[in-house]
C-alpha cells in the first residue's frame, strides 16, 4: 500500500512502522505524505482505536533526509517544512491516543516525529537530539515548541543550541520519554499500555486528549474553565453510566463509545 510505511492493525491497535532501514527512516516528503494518509485512514477507521509508531531498524527516524533537503530552494524548503509541520499537527489533534515506541535514533524530524504522539516508550537503546544547528538550520517540525514544553524552557534552549545527544535514560530523567524498557521488551510494553488505554472509556479518552493539548496552551484558569465545559460531554454519555455503574456493582465496565 505504502512505499515507506508498513501499516497493520491488529486488536483494534493500529501499527504504524517508518520503514527506510536503508536510510534510517530519514524523513523524505513521500514519508511525510504517507504519515499523512495513514493517519487519515486510522483517524476514520472504526477498527483502528489506539496507534503503535516505530521505525524499521536499528533507527525510530534519524532525522528529516538531508540529501533531498540540501537540494531544495528557500521556499522549497519551507513547504517542505510546512507540510511536515501540518502532518505533525494532524497527529496531535486526532482523538485517537499515539504511542510511539522509539526503537533506536530519534534525532532532527525523529525527534519531533516522536513529541507529536501522546505517549513516548524508549527502548534503552534509544538515542534523542534535535542536531539541526549543526546543519545551519533550526527544527522546523515543532521542535522548538514541542521540546521545550516537555523538559523546560531552558533545557529545551540546551539541547537545540549545543545539538547535543542524549540516550534513553536521560531523556526519561527529562521528561522527554515516560518510560525506558529493554530492547527486546519495547513492543510488548507498547501493547500492554495501549490495552489498558483500549480498555477505559473512548469518549473520556479522546477528551482527555484534547483538553490536555489545548490546555497546555492556555494559563490555569482558563485551562480549568476549558476542563469544565469539556467534562460534560463524557458525563452526558452512556459510557459514563456504565463506568460508574460497574464501579458500584464492584464488576468490569463494558463501554460502548456512546
Amino acid at each position: 500500500m505504502y512505499e515507506t510505511i508498513k501499516y497493520e492493525i491488529r486488536d483494534n491497535i493500529a501499527y504504524v512502522t517508518v520503514s527506510r532501514p536503508e536510510a534510517l527512516n530519514a524523513i523524505s516528503t513521500t514519508v511525510l505524505t504517507e504519515l499523512k494518509d495513514v493517519f487519515q485512514k486510522i483517524e476514520n477507521d472504526p477498527e483502528a482505536k489506539i496507534v503503535i509508531l516505530t521505525g524499521e531498524g536499528k533507527a525510530f527516524v534519524a532525522g528529516a533526509d538531508i540529501a533531498q533537503m540540501s537540494a531544495l530552494s528557500g521556499v522549497e524548503g519551507h513547504d517542505m517544512i510546512k507540510f511536515g509541520a501540518d502532518v505533525m499537527n494532524y497527529m496531535e489533534a486526532i482523538d485517537k491516543p499515539i504511542i510511539a515506541a522509539v526503537n533506536g535514533f530519534a534525532l532532527g524530524g525523529g525527534c519531533e516525529l516522536a513529541m507529536a504522539c501522546d505517549i513516548r516508550i524508549a527502548s534503552a537503546k534509544a538515542k534523542f537530539g534535535q542536531p539541526e544547528v549543526n546543519l545551519g538550520i533550526i527544527p522546523g517540525f515543532g521542535g522548538t515548541q514541542r521540546l521545550p514544553r516537555l523538559v523546560g524552557k531552558g533545557m529545551g534552549k540546551y539541547l537545540i543550541m549545543t545539538a547535543e545527544m542524549i540516550g534513553a535514560d536521560e531523556a526519561c530523567r527529562l521528561g522527554l520519554v515516560e518510560k525506558v524498557v529493554a530492547p527486546e521488551e519495547l513492543i510488548p510494553e507498547c501493547e500492554r499500555i495501549a490495552k489498558t488505554i483500549l480498555s477505559k472509556a473512548p469518549i473520556a479518552i479522546a477528551t482527555a486528549k484534547r483538553v490536555i493539548n489545548k490546555g497546555a496552551m492556555l494559563d490555569v484558569p482558563a485551562g480549568v474553565a476549558l476542563e469544565s465545559e469539556a467534562f460534560t460531554v463524557p458525563f452526558c454519555s452512556e459510557d459514563r453510566i456504565e463506568g460508574m455503574k460497574a464501579f458500584l456493582e464492584k464488576r468490569e465496565a463494558e463501554f460502548k463509545n456512546r
